[in-house]
């Protein structure tokens, strides 16, 4: 029998709580280990929890969302947090990608699409709703250009690594990186596992930062507002 997902949910709304623990407690599978209303309480549970993902809210009293998503991901290695946004709240989301959060789904998705969210941040991949990547975009086009420093992150990444990097930036999974390339999907995996080793990201969410970060992977014009 597999071990349940382990999870964490940090909302200051004690009405979105109790929803969220009721569908996962209904939900096979899943295990709720703690509810946290504020930002710092939601930090000290998953130290003391060690949670396999927090379903975190942005917006959090004590301690925004953002930090302490940063200090959960400093001070864990395995647990992944789940951030829960809203439009008006996007304008966080690159500093919370930086942070270290392995996803974002909008408040309004379905009952399936966060249960589904939470099993793809569980199985250390990284999700990011198609209604915020525009906006994801547009904050990576707005950072000041790479410092050498950023640039000096690449080294000892391989051509192949690069290209593959590339197209976790674009957002291509890795059965369709693996067409693109025309490589085995044992081959993309073998180059994404040695792209984490070598750039010391937590998961695919941390790749993109890095190929945006070092100016390997620039916004489009076009998508900027």
């Amino acid at each position: 029998m597999t071990d349940p997902i382990r999870v964490l949910i940090a909302e200051d709304q004690a009405l979105l709580r109790d929803s969220f623990r009721i569908l996962l407690d209904t939900t096979p599978g899943f295990e709720v280990v703690g509810e946290a209303g504020s930002g710092r309480e939601a930090v000290q549970l998953a130290l003391a929890q060690q949670p396999h993902v927090v379903l975190m809210d942005i917006s959090m009293p004590d301690m925004t969302g953002i930090d302490a998503t940063e200090e959960i991901c400093q001070q864990t290695t395995d647990t992944r947090v789940l951030i829960l946004t809203t439009f008006d709240l996007d304008e966080y989301i690159y500093g919370a990608l930086r942070a270290g959060a392995s996803g974002f789904l909008l408040k309004d998705a379905t009952a399936a699409d966060l249960v589904a969210a939470i099993r793809v941040v569980a199985a250390g991949e990284a999700l990011l709703a198609p209604s915020v990547t525009r906006r994801l975009i547009a904050a990576f086009g707005a950072q000041p250009r790479p410092s050498r420093v950023f640039h000096r992150r690449l080294d000892g990444v391989t051509d192949r690594e690069r290209e593959t990097l590339v197209l976790i930036a674009r957002g291509l999974s890795n059965a369709d990186i693996a067409t693109h390339l025309g490589l085995s999907l044992a081959t993309v995996k073998s180059h994404v596992g040695r792209l984490l080793t070598k750039l010391n990201a937590r998961d695919r969410a941390q790749l993109v930062v890095v190929a945006y970060e070092t100016g390997l992977v620039t916004a489009p014009r076009a998508e900027l507002p």
